[in-house]
């Protein structure tokens, strides 16, 4: 049984070093040669191209960067955006709070949050696709 494995494994090994090993393509020598490794924009392709082409131009479509801090007050709220006329929001009022107030903002004026007071203000967001 020993001789039969011993036999199989001796058996591949000179069938694969009897393959010729073939060079390398022009083609792919060539890309190489030329422009080196190709860069994410180069090489993407459908929705995360779109996104790369988006965040170049100073957009952010799917909310990937951290958004812009606001004060919370009446003249400077924080912003909220939406795709239909309300949010559920969750506001964390003091710092080392564990619980979460959760409420509803609607479209239009600036709204309180009914625990802390911060202002909420929603605007409009469209989907990129």
């Amino acid at each position: 049984m020993a001789s039969a494995v011993l036999f199989r494994l001796l058996n591949r090994a000179a069938a694969r070093a009897a393959v010729p090993v073939k060079p390398l393509g022009r083609s792919s020598a060539r890309a190489m040669s030329v422009g080196g490794i190709p860069t994410d924009e180069e090489q993407a392709t459908g929705l995360e191209r779109k996104t790369l082409q988006a965040l170049k131009k100073g957009l952010d479509p799917y909310s990937i960067l951290k958004p812009k801090e606001y004060a919370g007050t009446k003249e400077d709220p924080h912003i909220v955006p939406s795709i239909h006329n309300q949010r559920l929001v969750g506001c964390i009022c003091e710092e080392d709070n564990s619980a979460v107030v959760w409420f509803w903002v609607h479209a239009g004026e600036a709204q309180r949050c009914p625990s802390c007071g911060a202002h909420y203000k929603l605007v409009p967001h469209e989907l990129p696709h």
